[in-house]
């Protein structure tokens, strides 16, 4: 078996002496492992660092097998993540969302997500908004998408200014308003329009998502949210507070 592919390292965990596991996310064979030997060498070491991309080739005698991976280094921007709080906890809150994906399942659209997140982590209100998205998108690549295209009650597209916590649908400003205090705000920058920058829609955006991750997805497990999200959102507001 073996195939070749661009992925994006996810984490390594030593393996031995001298070698590493390497758990990539790539668009046509998702989440992945595979043994990298080798990999603590001087020369290998900060290639197969979390956030690089690299190309990848994978071979295993069997496909179900851990099977060993050949890195090349295509991208390398792990030294700058790790310089920045909001790139460390943002990594970290990334990976933790796609291990909720089951290994090697597709997501090509996450991947493309990811890698648009990890170059966008230096301009703090463009990271809120692009892992809002994430998780947004996190969500629907699980099965639970939220549609936000039209109101429940009225099927209007305008003026759309909440989101049922019931049927994770949006609801328009009118058809809400006598229900407002038990609806959840939609941020006008998920649909597209308005300021991404302001720390209301940040924290409304992920008010949005968190309720519906630990609703569908965490609470199912017996988990909480992972607290690296707390980190990232607080890395989040001192770039902000401090930018202004």
């Amino acid at each position: 078996m073996e195939w070749s592919e661009e992925g994006i390292v996810v984490a390594t965990r030593r393996h031995g002496e001298a070698d590493v596991i390497l758990e990539v996310i790539t668009a046509g064979h998702g989440r992945h492992l595979g043994l990298v030997k080798g990999g603590r060498s001087r020369q290998l070491r900060p290639v197969v660092q979390p956030g690089n991309t690299l190309a990848l080739t994978w071979r295993a005698r069997l496909h179900e097998h851990l099977g060993n991976f050949r890195v090349e280094p295509v991208t390398e921007r792990s030294a700058a993540l790790m310089g920045s709080a909001i790139g460390v906890f943002g990594l970290a809150l990334a990976a933790a969302h796609l291990r909720l994906l089951p290994e090697r399942d597709p997501h090509p659209r996450l991947y493309g997500a990811l890698a648009a997140l990890l170059d966008h982590f230096d301009r703090p209100a463009l990271a809120a908004e692009l892992m809002a998205r994430f998780e947004l998108m996190l969500l629907d690549e699980l099965g639970f998408g939220l549609d936000l295209t039209s109101c429940a009650g009225t099927g209007s597209r305008d003026d759309l200014v909440y989101v049922s916590p019931k049927s994770g649908r949006a609801v328009s400003r009118e058809a809400g308003l006598p229900y407002a205090d038990r609806l959840l705000p939609l941020p006008a920058f998920l649909l597209d329009s308005g300021d991404i920058g302001e720390p209301e829609a940040v924290q409304n955006a992920f008010r949005l998502t968190g309720y519906f991750l630990e609703r569908h997805v965490f609470d199912a497990r017996g988990d909480g949210l992972p607290e690296v999200r707390l980190s990232f959102l607080r890395a989040i507001r001192s770039a902000v507070q401090a930018a202004a």
